[in-house]
């Protein structure tokens, strides 16, 4: 038994409740309403993507506009237009009559025209004893007046898309260029630091880069490239101050010896070794906080942090910050260990240390022990939140796309 589905009483062509719906709509259009037909072609046009239709049918829809004289489209107007499949051919630019066919039937079911037939299944107007049309039968542009409003909307969302997406499209350029020359500028100078690593990083990225098309993979790549870029200006901030050699230099020691009655063997190390082990001996200064990761990005990879937010929301960094308090008295991790990670490495990215955490609870047996070996880490300068971030990211987007294809498995199994 089928549902869902019936037939015009001729039996011609199928109509599903859905259509139904539309016309039942259509009939409802408010008084005086009127549009510019081809104000309301040019939104279809531009909302086609979501609308699923290719430009083979927005041809025929431009074609049938041409049908009706008015150049506004009115409730109190006959929207009915009668044209021929030759006819309509021939303004569609020559349109096969199979392929005219498919894009009508393709308009009726998005719901920009709508059917109108005759007796017989023919379309043609009836008219009065003035000329004027009393009955025609065709296709109606009524759905295309009363969803007026509706293509705007959606054309305007189309519009922003496109624009958000040239955006992120720009940043990306932009990110991947100052990746490349802090690489170069690095192994130029000789600077400390596996930078082969993160130029095959770069490698890798660029590659998932010419793969993605919708704007979420495009942002998905553009926060792998905004972390690396962190993780390559962290490499270089922990870079030893270079002496500087110079007249000045020489100077000052040339003072220095004549100045001293000692003699200049007492005064100097007595080996390479001895050197070595007076600069060991030195105190090392703490690394320099490395910069708190866009928020967006933070909450993407930790959405969970959310849950702990005044009204489950996290908008600006001070929330974060309240709720990463919150989830560090939720899993017993004691405020000294949470203020040394505040002091290693911030509040800003404590909290998304914390963050981080709540996301791997499940796998962590003592978050305040892992809070504090985090800590010794970031503040000997050999720890970075940038890939703990991209891996929850990439674990997030991986359970995302083995949700979407298990849907496509059922869907086709239905």
């Amino acid at each position: 038994m089928q549902t869902g589905n019936v037939t015009t009483p001729f039996g011609r062509r199928p109509m599903t409740l859905d259509l139904v719906k539309r016309q039942l709509s259509t009939a409802k259009i408010k008084p005086g309403k009127s549009v510019d037909k081809w104000r309301v072609y040019r939104s279809a046009c531009e909302a086609r993507a979501t609308l699923g239709l290719r430009d083979r049918a927005l041809a025929v829809l431009n074609a049938l506009l041409t049908f009706f004289p008015q150049q506004e489209l009115s409730e109190e107007s006959n929207l009915v237009v009668f044209p021929s499949n030759a006819q309509l051919a021939i303004r569609a630019n020559g349109i096969a009559g199979t392929t005219l066919r498919e894009n009508l039937a393709r308009l009726v079911q998005v719901g920009l025209i709508q059917r109108n037939d005759s007796p017989n299944g023919k379309r043609y107007a009836r008219k009065g004893n003035h000329g004027e049309i009393e009955t025609a039968y065709g296709f109606s542009l009524a759905p295309l007046l009363a969803r007026a409003e509706e293509l705007a909307i959606m054309a305007q969302q189309v519009s922003e898309e496109n624009r958000r997406l040239r955006i992120i499209k720009e940043r990306i350029t932009i990110t991947r260029r100052d990746i490349h020359k802090l690489i170069t500028a690095a192994v130029e100078e000789g600077a400390a630091g596996n930078w082969q690593a993160v130029e095959d990083a770069l490698v890798s990225a660029i590659a998932r880069l010419k793969a993605a098309k919708t704007v979420g993979a495009l942002e998905a790549c553009l926060d792998e490239l905004t972390l690396l870029s962190e993780q390559a200006i962290n490499m270089l901030k922990i870079q030893p101050v270079r002496e500087k050699s110079g007249s000045n230099d020489s100077e000052n020691r040339h003072h220095i010896q004549n100045s001293n009655t000692e003699p200049l063997n007492e005064l100097e190390p007595r080996s390479r070794k001895e050197q070595d082990e007076r600069a060991a001996a030195k105190p090392k200064s703490p690394a320099e906080p490395i910069k708190a990761f866009p928020l967006g990005m933070v909450l993407r990879a930790c959405p969970q942090i959310s849950d702990y937010a005044t009204g489950g929301a996290i908008s600006h960094w001070r929330q974060l910050m309240t709720a990463a308090v919150v989830v560090r008295t939720m899993l017993n991790v004691s405020p000294s260990a949470y203020q040394e990670a505040c002091k290693a490495m911030g509040p800003e990215n404590a909290a998304v240390a914390m963050a981080c955490v709540l996301e791997r609870a499940g796998h962590i047996n003592s978050p305040g022990g892992y809070l504090r070996d985090l800590t010794r880490r970031a503040a000997r300068g050999e720890f970075s939140l940038g890939p703990m971030l991209m891996a929850l990211l990439r674990t997030r987007e991986g359970d995302g796309n083995s949700r979407s294809r298990l849907g496509s498995r059922d869907h086709r199994k239905c």
